[in-house]
């Protein structure tokens, strides 16, 4: 499920390395973020073709799907706050639920070809952009309605880790 919980200090994720999928934000070039972006979506693009792409592991772990669904959003999302980010002043960006997303849009009940194309087009538009930032633009900043603060740097870093996460996931 996601791993971004707004009710606790989710800025772990940028100091030390995850637990779970071994991400270690330290070791991150940012000049590689495009390029490990599309390889993370890659991953994810494999397990939505075949069996088993729609069958949860368990209750409480989504299916490929909804990983799948989950991460071509969570590129359109960040997409969308960087651009903010480097076009505009200290932006606030716009609440995204991404459970309340999970069930309003069904992602378990989506098409896994439809998804794998949709994810490939957001995670390259999302790569794309993240090729492109100068590195004076790393530090500009951005906000969450909550306050929490992040720099073009920062959001990311926040987003590789959320990608190659979730390739951890369906693995």
């Amino acid at each position: 499920m996601p791993i971004e919980p707004d009710t606790k200090d989710w800025t772990w994720v940028l100091r030390e390395r995850c637990p779970e999928c071994g991400f270690d934000p330290a070791a991150v070039d940012v000049a590689e973020v495009g390029a490990r972006s599309r390889a993370a979506a890659a991953a994810i693009h494999r397990r939505l073709h075949g069996e088993g792409a729609t069958t949860r592991p368990d209750d409480a772990t989504w299916s490929p799907l909804e990983y799948g669904a989950h991460v071509r959003d969570v590129c359109r999302v960040m997409l969308v706050r960087l651009q903010q980010m480097l076009e505009h002043d200290d932006p606030e960006f716009a609440d995204w639920d991404q459970d309340r997303a999970a069930i309003d849009d069904d992602y378990a009940g989506q098409q896994p070809e439809r998804v794998a194309v949709e994810l490939d087009l957001a995670a390259a538009a999302f790569a794309e952009a993240a090729d492109a930032v100068s590195a004076d633009a790393l530090q500009r900043p951005g906000r969450r309605s909550n306050g929490s603060v992040f720099t073009v740097e920062t959001l990311l870093v926040y987003a590789l880790h959320d990608l190659e996460h979730h390739v951890h996931d369906v693995a």
